[in-house]
């Protein structure tokens, strides 16, 4: 009976955890937006760059066809160039250069006709710019140099047969780029900031959703946690259409095992009737025929009635454990223990020291309070030789400890398990039936906990007593 009692009211395994699920769903879909993000600004970072430079190209291809028409030449085959093509060309070092160069004078093509701006500098011209001509006549090459001031130039070169030549005739016309590369800095600065911004706010966007989607759901998890604490019985809110089977499930489960459980208490408590008047019948034919016969039956009815008391309270605490949540204040029951058992044994003088913590509640009823600290505490009045003390640790929400020391002989380490046996009696000289440390772990292990006996500071044994915590 009492197999099936933990077989019915034991938790089933634990999955392992795997993460939050919000954070799964935050991180996936953040992930993808900021993903789509740095794909949008890297698309725009491109495509404003290339559309800038593009009309900076531009720019500079209307000023060679502005040089190209105002070039004359001479009649000894030199080339004239316009007087005014570039205000800005006429200024020193001002930014806009132009150049005109003669292949036919080698590597440094001779003397240069170039513009004002230019004073006593030349363009830079790469030894592979001749070859790239010369595959595309009558087009523009464009390549990246340094200026007289050593800003970033951009300079645009073609070479062109002019009439009265023979031989071709290289234009260049450069820029500085600065202005434009402050541009393309500027804007994909602003881009970023503008992108960080809107990532920023689409990832709480998405976390809002996730929790406001997922609030049912979470709803759902406390009603369970009221449910196992015994605050409520069934899940009573209204979910969504997608939840509302597992939560009719969940309380049909609920409604399930506490059918079970009843089932069994009510077959524990039959069986228990069923006894007890045989055992009454035969603890009143001892009494009435003294005799050595009589007093065996006597001993062993005792014993059988206490066996069946004890299987009735662990049905008991196995069924409350199930139920719809008793509490009990801990800090009264062992004020009024305390008192009782120092009347008790007011003749060996033991006092009993009790610091119990206010606000921790047992979750379970105070029948089976009563019944795990008085065992312990008469124990240990038994044992002691004038002092016990009686504590409350806080465990954190769900658990507390109740702590019984005293400052006797104590416990061997070896002996400790054996105490906890039903019927065990270590010393036999010693009055009582062995079974009160027994009935005290069988309760608290009905209702989840356990019992540990260790070595008190006093001297004597301590006993830590883990118990379900009201919340």
């Amino acid at each position: 009976m009492a197999d099936a009692l933990a077989q019915s009211s034991s938790p089933s395994p634990r999955v392992r955890a795997s993460g939050s699920l919000v954070g799964r769903l935050v991180l996936l879909a953040a992930g993808w937006s900021i993903a789509l993000l740095i794909g949008a600004g890297v698309a725009l970072s491109i495509s404003f760059r290339d559309h800038a430079v593009g009309e900076f190209e531009r720019g500079l291809v209307e000023d060679m066809d502005s040089l190209l028409a105002g070039s004359t030449v001479a009649d000894d085959g030199e080339v004239i160039a316009p007087f005014l093509t570039d205000a800005r060309a006429t200024r020193a070092y001002s930014g806009k250069y132009w150049e005109i160069l003669d292949p036919a004078h080698g590597p440094g093509m001779g003397d240069p006709v170039r513009s004002r701006s230019l004073w006593d500098q030349t363009l830079q011209f790469p030894s592979d710019i001749p070859t790239r001509l010369a595959k595309s006549k009558n087009k523009t090459a464009f390549y990246d140099s340094v200026g007289p001031l050593k800003q970033p130039l951009l300079i645009a070169a073609r070479s062109i047969i002019l009439p009265g030549r023979a031989g071709p005739v290289v234009f260049l016309v450069a820029e500085d780029r600065g202005p434009i590369d402050r541009d393309l800095q500027t804007f994909e600065l602003t881009t970023a900031v503008a992108l960080v911004l809107l990532g920023t706010g689409l990832v709480a966007a998405v976390v809002i959703q996730v929790r406001l989607g997922l609030h049912p759901l979470f709803a759902m998890g406390r009603e369970i946690a009221d449910v196992r604490r015994g605050r409520a019985q069934r899940l009573t809110g209204r979910y969504p259409r997608e939840l509302q089977p597992l939560a009719s499930e969940m309380n049909a489960l609920l409604d399930h095992n506490q059918e079970v459980v009843e089932r069994q208490r009510t077959h524990v408590g039959n069986l228990a009737h069923a006894l007890k008047t045989p055992i009454s019948v035969m603890l009143a034919e001892a009494e009435s025929r003294p005799g050595p016969l009589a007093d065996v039956v006597s001993r062993q009815s005792a014993a059988m009635r206490e066996h069946v008391e004890h299987h009735l309270r662990r049905a008991r605490a196995a069924a409350r454990q199930q139920g719809s949540g008793e509490r009990t204040a801990v800090s009264p029951v062992l004020a009024e223990l305390s008192r009782t058992l120092e009347r008790i044994f007011q003749d060996k003088g033991v006092l009993i020291e009790v610091e119990a913590g206010e606000g921790i509640d047992f979750r379970g009823e105070r029948q089976d309070l009563q019944e795990i600290a008085g065992n312990i505490l008469e124990n240990a009045c038994k044992w002691c030789r004038e002092l016990v003390t009686a504590g409350v640790v806080d465990k954190g929400p769900e658990a507390f400890q109740l702590i019984v020391e005293d400052d006797g002989r104590g416990l061997a380490p070896d002996k400790r398990a054996e105490a906890l046996k039903r019927g065990t009696r270590l010393d036999e000289s010693a009055p009582g039936s062995g079974l009160g440390l027994a009935i005290v772990d069988e309760l608290a292990r009905a209702y989840g906990g356990d019992v540990e006996l260790s070595h008190s500071p006093l001297g004597g044994l301590k006993i830590a007593v883990t118990l379900p915590r009201a919340g």
